[in-house]
């Protein structure tokens, strides 16, 4: 075949191979730039915090105590651990929880430290005692509710007990840690147990040694915790009352929705629209009354356009606000007991 024909044919073969080509290099780029430009936006909850604590237990044991007598009479103990890094027997203690906090953060979970806290309590606590108003003179009051309040701002409680034990000249430590969930009190990961012996361990590394078996599987059970609350919002107890002068009740009727309602009802569908599961559980309801139990509210809320951590309280004083607007124009009170319930008493401030 002379070259005049087979030039158009090579040039034919060659555009042909070209378009081949691009065709099966194409899909190979799609899937090259699609996570490139494919976003995937991360929701970031709020992280919740963890604090040591002494268990009932172990303060009670240790001497780590208050005694107060009820109206009857009888003399009763709790356990108290304001002072408890004050005293002389307390560097077991310390070790201890120095070494549970390491292998904890170790796994993700930093933890705010009791001691430093009560420290902080203890610092705002004589300032506050120094504070007094530039016009009357007056000092600033705090009750021990106050106080009580200002100490709880951990949302999970790990309850430690833990006690050194001897077998002829060598140590060991049998320990109980309970992870509580500080709105509720629900225990959310647990485990016992007791350490290999050991002649010159110091007790930190019996406690780590006795511990390191399980903590995967009980951060496994944090961790599950934390995404429940995360996908299904956190749990709370929510109490409404009326006050002894209030001139309304929840048996009050609005006209609401085109039909009229009593306010029982109401606040009962404002719940339904304003929880995670819409299934708030209203145990009881009288005319002076409400309890909701199991209330998942969003750990978030919208606020100027940014997301803001929303608790107890937050959730409570934007039903507050609904009650305080048309139609119903109801003054209210909040008042928090801890951080896992809150009350709104309706007839005034």
């Amino acid at each position: 075949m002379s070259v005049r024909l087979l030039l158009p044919l090579v040039l034919l073969m060659l555009s042909m191979t070209t378009m081949s080509f691009s065709a099966c290099k194409s899909p190979s780029v799609v899937v090259q730039t699609e996570p490139e430009v494919e976003h995937v936006q991360e929701v970031h909850a709020k992280k919740p915090t963890i604090m040591i604590v002494p268990s009932d237990a172990y303060c009670k044991r240790n001497g780590h105590v208050t005694e107060w007598v009820d109206e009857n009479g009888n003399v009763n103990e709790v356990a108290d651990v304001s002072n408890i890094f004050k005293q002389d027997d307390v560097e077991d203690l310390r070790l201890v929880i120095s070494e549970l906090s390491r292998i904890m953060a170790e796994r993700g979970f930093p933890l705010k430290d009791l001691e430093q806290t009560l420290k902080s309590i203890q610092q705002e606590s004589v300032e506050m005692s120094l504070l007094e108003s530039s016009s009357s003179g007056s000092y600033v009051t705090e009750s021990m509710l106050d106080k009580v309040k200002r100490t709880a701002k951990a949302d999970i409680i790990l309850d430690l007990d833990f006690t050194p034990m001897q077998k002829g000249p060598q140590r060991y430590v049998s320990y109980n840690l309970r992870a509580l969930d500080a709105y509720t009190n629900k225990v959310v990961a647990a485990n016992s147990g007791v350490g290999s012996p050991s002649i010159s361990a110091p007790i930190n590394l019996l406690l780590e040694e006795a511990v390191l078996n399980f903590m995967d599987s009980f951060c496994a059970q944090l961790m599950s915790h934390f995404n429940d609350m995360a996908e299904n919002g956190r749990e709370i107890v929510l109490k409404l009352k009326v006050w002894d002068s209030s001139d309304i009740n929840f048996e009050e009727e609005f006209d609401f929705e085109d039909e009229y309602l009593e306010l029982t009802d109401i606040i009962s569908y404002w719940m339904e629209d304003n929880t995670v599961n819409h299934a708030p559980a209203r145990t009881d309801a009288t005319e002076n009354f409400i309890t909701f139990e199991q209330v998942r509210i969003p750990l978030y809320k919208e606020r100027n356009g940014r997301q803001s951590p929303l608790d107890a309280r937050g959730f409570a004083n934007m039903l507050r606000s609904y009650l305080k607007d048309e139609p119903f124009l109801i003054e209210s009170k909040i008042y928090e007991r801890g951080l896992g319930e809150v009350w709104i008493i309706i007839g005034e401030k």
